[in-house]
């Protein structure tokens, strides 16, 4: 008989906008991918076509702070049934930019939107699919602000979070930490506001112990 496939691993990437996690996904990628593992890299809101078009609406369009916790589960919800479980199932690794950590961040700490109501959505949604070492790039809102300040320079242009004030973003920083205190197992914090060297030593550590 062939050998049992063991389930893979499941990645998360979080922090606040401008915090570096894009620039650092793709490395953490073909590190992974050097050490032998089948990585499937993909991000939320998005991952699968409706995922993306919702993305598309959450990232432009007005709309109450529920009906957008409420999107981007709906989202998750596809992204987990077609691309994250199915993956972990084959036993690769998965490397997600943004997962549910960022809606309790995001909707819950920035918007205000009750932690009880986003439970219940996680409960129904991924209740036995989470991550098992989510990475939280830090970075201070000074930081975040001039780096998304920058980026707009360059001809970019902002999302309706990425323009939101500096509270909204001390408001997400401080979630963010709550989450992290409350399960130090599976959170490693990384300074984001070092050189990209130094950070991905503190990444090629991460990875050798997984």
């Amino acid at each position: 008989m062939p050998d049992p496939v063991i389930r893979g691993r499941f990645i998360s990437l979080e922090g606040v906008d401008g915090a570096g996690k894009s620039t650092h996904a793709a490395w953490l990628a073909d590190a992974l991918a050097a050490r032998g593992h089948r990585v499937v890299r993909t991000r939320e809101p998005g991952g699968t076509p409706l995922g993306e078009a919702l993305r598309q609406l959450l990232l432009t369009q007005p709309m109450t702070h529920e009906t957008e916790a409420l999107l981007m589960f709906a989202a998750r919800q596809e992204h987990v049934v077609n691309i994250i479980a199915p993956a972990l199932a084959r036993g690769d690794w998965v490397l997600c930019d943004r997962f549910t950590d960022a809606t309790y961040a995001y909707q819950g700490g920035g918007h205000g939107v009750a932690t009880e109501f986003l439970r219940e959505l996680e409960e129904r949604v991924h209740a036995g699919c989470n991550p098992d070492v989510t990475l939280l790039f830090d970075v201070p809102p000074d930081v975040s602000r001039k780096r998304l300040s920058d980026c707009a320079r360059k001809g970019r242009e902002l999302d309706k979070f990425e323009r939101e004030s500096a509270a909204f973003f001390e408001r997400v920083r401080a979630a963010y930490f709550e989450r992290a205190h409350a399960e130090p197992s599976r959170f490693r914090v990384i300074d984001a506001t070092r050189p990209l060297n130094d950070v991905r030593a503190d990444l090629a550590r991460i990875v050798a112990t997984l």
